[in-house]
């Protein structure tokens, strides 16, 4: 289920609009007085999207906490914490994995 406000805006909808006034705006082809009405619409629609993700963060909130106000982590937080899962956890890797180095320039491989 997407993310909806009141009205039935979409999250994916003010993300859409959003695109096309960047667009609009990164065009050149727009006045003044356009460019700052487009861009006062833009911040409108950031607002918009801001409150859409709040809104959907408060309801995972709400479904991952039990009755009693408890917060249950998803199982890929309890696999990572070390709590037991439905699902085994992926086998560790035994050994460290090393940083690989870039292979050291040699002086005439200067890069201007």
């Amino acid at each position: 289920m997407a993310a909806r406000e009141k009205n039935g805006e979409q999250y994916s909808d003010v993300v859409q609009r959003l695109q096309s006034l960047v667009e609009q705006l990164e065009g050149g082809g727009l006045s003044l007085e356009d460019s700052l009405e487009k861009f006062a619409e833009g911040i409108q629609l950031v607002r918009k999207g801001e409150k859409l993700l709040s809104e959907a963060e408060k309801r995972i909130e709400q479904l991952l906490s039990d009755d009693s106000g408890t917060k249950v982590a998803p199982l890929e937080l309890k696999e990572a914490s070390g709590e037991q899962g439905k699902r085994p956890a992926a086998p560790q890797a035994a050994q460290p994995q090393q940083q690989k180095r870039p292979p050291a320039q040699e002086e005439d491989d200067v890069p201007f």
